[in-house]
């Protein structure tokens, strides 16, 4: 029987605080614990990074696509494969793959891959992100308004499904009830509003009812205004909402998240990606249901200059934070891990604690990725 394998760097970011002079051990595929360096197990085999920081793999908890492949364009396990590799390489190691508004059939062929994925183990797969067709035509952002309409009863069943894995579902008052809601939430549902023109006293009925998050927060919905706070006053006064917030400059201003992030607090916010086809893949254009987007500047956008998702990866995201935003490193390294983690009750991920996955990723100082590991063998 083989030792364990042990890790060594500078310093482990254990998804909460931070540990110095100690070695991380993994032992069949899972973290063991920290032990000093000089009490280093034995039969052990060590992995030096050569790098300053450990860190848990990343948890991005709205991926449209990456590599090539849109997962409403294919939705499969095959594709779902090829997207989760291509955020690997950028130390996401769990997400979950989001479909977007379209018609039903692909809304359902997602789902059955999602639970196909999810059911065989696949590499990074932990579960589904429903963003639509239950959202408001009114901050339908670069989403089809053919497809969007009222959440019915197939919908809900659907969506309570429990063999998904996670289920996050973006949702917007104009097209799903409070009781719908209730009834996602009591199901283990993890209900997210967004692309909604929803009021304050809305918002605030809406996450009484069950609603724990927002999906990135400022864009597609009504903006903060000192008399009419509306959805991002309702959800940045709940100290029990998550927001997702996309950190690349486009979607929110540097300025405005760097306020947020200083209001925190930072065990409710989460870095996402809302990553499209462009991500690990070459192309300057690609195809959104029958339009042409267009990558320029690290912004993608269809003829009209409409925002289409992001070709933002995680440790972008992490790095703009840091390096734009004035956010400590540590702080940023766990709204990309122990925070989204929580948020979708995520036990054994997102963290380095013993018990944990060991999914790692190395890091410089300088934010850039010397090696990603997965249950704490290397990523190809």
């Amino acid at each position: 029987m083989s030792g364990p394998t042990v890790f060594r760097a500078s310093a482990i970011f254990d998804g909460s605080v931070v540990h110095r002079d100690r070695q991380l051990v993994v032992e069949d595929g899972r973290v063991k614990g920290l032990a000093p360096l000089a009490d280093t197990p034995a039969r052990s085999r060590i992995v030096d990074t050569e790098a300053e920081w450990l860190s848990p793999g990343f948890v991005d908890w709205q991926v449209n696509g990456g590599g090539g492949v849109l997962f409403n364009d294919n939705p499969s396990p095959e594709g779902l494969a090829r997207i989760a590799d291509a955020h690997r390489c950028f130390g996401t190691t769990a997400l979950l793959p989001t479909v977007i508004t379209d018609e039903p059939a692909v809304t359902k062929a997602a789902a059955a891959a999602a639970a196909e994925a999810t059911q065989q183990g696949a590499p990074g797969i932990v579960g589904i992100h429903f963003e639509g067709p239950h959202i408001s035509v009114a901050r339908k952002g670069v989403h089809d308004p053919r497809f969007i309409r009222p959440m019915e009863r197939d919908d809900l069943a659907l969506l309570r499904r429990r063999d998904l894995g996670r289920i996050v579902a973006t949702v917007a008052p104009e097209n799903a009830t409070v009781d719908d809601v209730a009834a996602l939430a009591q199901a283990g549902t993890i209900v997210s509003l967004g692309h909604t023109a929803t009021d304050h006293d809305t918002a605030r009925r809406y996450f009484s009812a069950g609603a724990r998050a927002v999906t990135h927060l400022f864009n597609a919905m009504e903006p903060l205004h000192h008399r009419q706070p509306g959805l991002i006053g309702a959800a940045l006064e709940n100290p029990d909402i998550y927001c997702g917030l996309i950190a690349d400059g486009h979607h929110v201003h540097p300025s405005v998240l760097s306020m947020v992030f200083a209001a925190g607090p930072k065990t409710r916010l989460t870095l996402v990606t809302d990553a499209m086809s462009s991500v690990g893949d070459p192309s300057d254009t690609f195809e959104l249901n029958g339009r042409i987007v267009h990558r320029k500047g690290g912004r993608l956008t269809i003829e009209d200059g409409t925002l289409a998702g992001s070709d933002l990866d995680m440790i972008s995201a992490i790095r703009f934070s840091v390096r734009e935003c004035g956010v400590a490193m540590v702080d940023a390294l766990r709204m990309a891990t122990s925070v989204p983690a929580s948020m979708l009750g995520l036990e054994t991920i997102g963290s380095l604690r013993p018990g944990a996955r060991a999914d790692i990723v190395a890091l410089h100082d300088s934010l850039d990725i010397a090696q990603v590991h997965m249950a704490g063998e290397p990523d190809p």
